[in-house]
């Protein structure tokens, strides 16, 4: 089995406006979150600040998979090999309330019980045994206990990394800087590029652009489906009741890259009337893009 995300290969480019002839140049970070590809502009930090900042984020990042990995030891990949997870941190909880709730508005679509349908397509596996291990509402989850049921797995690769956006700009944030952005997936930008607004590419997996957004404390998620394909082909965006994508790029905004993300992940597979439904209930997020 190759080791993927959920990620898009080309979906999202970060588009820095040109630098005004004074401007300092930013610092910049790359590296890995989550298994995917990430990166941070930072302005207004001297160098020594900005590598004792990006220690932080590097720290951050590796909490961060301590909680949502799954390809190393974390939480989550115990609570799939044990079935229950005791005692989990506050992080965790409020991820599985942000889950109920875009499962909730998306009427079932969005669901991190997907897990085994996503390793049987991958692996060539029995897909029907699969199906008998999705569901969402069959998850117990209070502030002291996760519980699945035998055969059931979680993956959080549809929110998780809009979740890193979000923690990491709230690190740069409390550490005084307000004009950043941070790419861990999905996007994060605060404030502005100096004299303009951030700007954020949507495109397809073949590389054509769709549309320009300016984002300014905002967050721009996008999904494509077939951007990663897995087993012989499938997409690696999968709908619980089996049904196939309807879109093939979505990109959704919101001031919270978490639910950014989880709403993309699940517009690719839902109509215009239960998108609609899903964004009345989460009225801080905007359709930027669809095709």
């Amino acid at each position: 089995m190759i080791r993927m995300t959920r990620r898009r290969f080309v979906t999202i480019a970060a588009a820095a406006a040109a630098l005004p002839a004074r401007a300092a140049e930013p610092a910049v970070w790359t590296g890995r979150a989550l298994g995917a590809g990430a990166r941070i502009v930072l302005l207004g930090a001297e160098p020594n600040q900005a590598r004792h900042l990006f220690a932080k984020v590097e720290a951050e990042i590796d909490r961060i998979e301590l909680h949502f990995s799954l390809y190393r030891d974390s939480a989550l990949t115990r609570l799939n090999r044990d079935g229950r997870l005791n005692h989990p941190a506050p992080e965790i909880a409020d991820m599985f309330a942000l889950a109920d709730r875009v499962h909730s508005a998306t009427g079932g679509v969005f669901d991190p019980t997907i897990q085994p349908l996503w390793q049987a397509i991958a692996m060539d596996g029995d897909i029907s045994a699969a199906r008998e291990h999705i569901g969402w509402n069959r998850v117990f989850h209070s502030s002291e206990e996760f519980r699945l049921d035998p055969g059931m797995a979680l993956t959080f690769n549809g929110i998780a990394q809009g979740h890193a956006a979000d923690r990491v700009a709230d690190l740069l944030r409390r550490n005084g800087f307000t004009d950043v952005l941070v790419d861990m997936g999905e996007v994060m930008a605060l404030g502005r590029n100096n004299a303009r607004d951030w700007q954020a590419a949507v495109a397809t997996p073949e590389g054509r652009e769709l549309i320009r957004v300016n984002l300014s404390d905002r967050a721009l998620a996008t999904s494509s489906p077939m951007g990663t394909r897995i087993g012989a082909g499938a997409p690696h965006i999968l709908h619980p009741a089996g049904k196939p994508p309807l879109w093939s790029t979505i990109s959704v905004s919101a001031k919270n890259a978490a639910i950014a993300d989880a709403l993309s992940t699940a517009f690719c597979l839902m109509d215009m009337p239960a998108i609609g439904f899903a964004l009345d209930r989460f009225p801080e997020a905007t359709l930027e893009a669809i095709g």
